[in-house]
């Protein structure tokens, strides 16, 4: 057999691997299994998109290969909607890239910005693509954790200084994916403030900034002074939208940023489908008004959610942000060993803390991407298994 890299020892397991084969095997065996696992809605696209998507197939320029330059109307249409939402003014051509959703450009922004020898910051419990890609750079994968007591942030000044001369790139995610948690403004503030007086590069991962609720306006890191000399903001089609499949996503900031990403991914990817970046530019240009319906509709989840595990015997917080909940698991009970009593007994699908890294043992994930009736089902359903820990 061909030898394979030592790089690949070092992936950790990925979460949702092994769940879609064990779902198909319940499902085929006549169990009723409720799918809380993956962050995949059950709700359509949006409209417009659809109807952009079908008149864009029409063109045959919509099929050539899209490169890194994309659909430049979808770039301009990032622009027009940062500048609504954020007030903030972006060169479309210099300081915008189109993303095969934001993953690959998460992930890929590591290989710009790290080599052996760096430290890239990962948090942790987090987004399994943040610590792939600095492994995948060759450096040092650091760990931060996010401690309930410390309401889920890392404080970048704490670190020792060593550790922060080494440090390359730092991946932060509010609001956050999976403990829901939100940043406030001084927390942000005091971040920037670190990475500009160490030259750290800022991967701010914003899928979730129009999913917020009780009032609660998620902010783009560049509402922050002098985050424009440091950062990248990432942003998707897939949780606002309901376009997960669709692979859809950008990447705003600082434009030698913007400039390196660009050269790694050229050798990569040519680029999202045109005719989904062209469905992409119609749903922009009426992101607020879809995101409000969504949010709306995942605000209502949450609330009924909240309500029936509570009434099961879980302690839950009610989250201002995201489609999830993260939910303590019962004393003595591992976060892997409640998942799977959830899944082989109750037909519940729900991702342990642990999958997310050590740091999220304790906890177990809730997607809220069904409906206020199956969530209820869910809730009495993992009450059993509360009940038996």
């Amino acid at each position: 057999m061909a030898k394979l890299s030592r790089r690949l020892d070092k992936f950790p397991g990925y979460p949702l691997a092994e769940i879609p084969r064990r779902k198909r095997e319940l499902l085929a065996a006549g169990v009723d299994v409720i799918d809380l696992g993956a962050g995949d809605a059950d709700v359509p696209p949006p409209q417009v998109a659809v109807d952009a998507l079908v008149e864009a197939l029409r063109d045959p320029a919509m099929s050539r290969y899209g490169f890194q330059l994309g659909l430049p109307a979808f770039r301009e249409a990032v622009v027009r909607y940062h500048q609504r939402r954020f007030g903030t003014t972006l060169d479309p051509m210099a300081e915008v890239l189109p993303l095969l959703g934001s993953k690959e450009g998460l992930a890929h922004f590591a290989l710009a910005a790290c080599e052996a020898g760096d430290i890239c910051l990962v948090p942790e419990p987090g987004y399994q693509c943040y610590i792939g890609g600095a492994i995948a750079s060759g450096s040092e994968a650091r760990i931060a954790p996010l401690l309930p007591e410390r309401d889920f942030l890392v404080e970048l000044g704490e670190l020792p200084r060593d550790v922060l001369r080494r440090t390359r790139l730092v991946y932060l995610n509010y609001p956050n994916n999976p403990t829901a948690a939100i940043a406030p403004r001084d927390y942000l503030e005091r971040t920037v403030a670190v990475c500009r007086e160490h030259g750290i590069a800022l991967a701010y991962d914003n899928p979730y900034v129009e999913i917020t609720f009780d009032g609660y306006r998620a902010p783009s890191i560049f509402e922050i002074e002098g985050a424009r000399e440091v950062a990248l903001e990432f942003h998707s089609c897939s949780k606002s939208f309901a376009m997960t499949g669709w692979r859809l996503g950008w990447v705003v900031g600082n434009r030698e940023l913007i400039k390196a990403l660009t050269t790694v991914k050229s050798y990569h990817d040519t680029g999202p489908f045109l005719a989904i970046q062209r469905a992409g530019a119609a749903v922009l240009d009426r992101a607020e008004e879809l995101s409000k319906a969504m949010a709306a509709r995942f605000e209502a989840r949450r609330d009924s959610a909240v309500r029936a595990l509570q009434a099961a015997g879980f302690e839950v917080t009610p989250p201002r942000a995201t489609l999830y909940l993260w939910v303590p698991v019962p004393e003595g009970v591992s976060s892997a060993q409640f998942a799977t009593r959830a899944l082989e007994d109750e037909g519940v699908v729900t991702l342990p803390g642990s999958a997310f890294g050590p740091s999220g043992e304790g906890f177990f994930r809730v997607a809220l991407t069904v409906g206020a009736e199956r969530l209820d089902e869910a809730a009495e359903r993992l009450g059993r298994v509360l009940a038996r820990a």
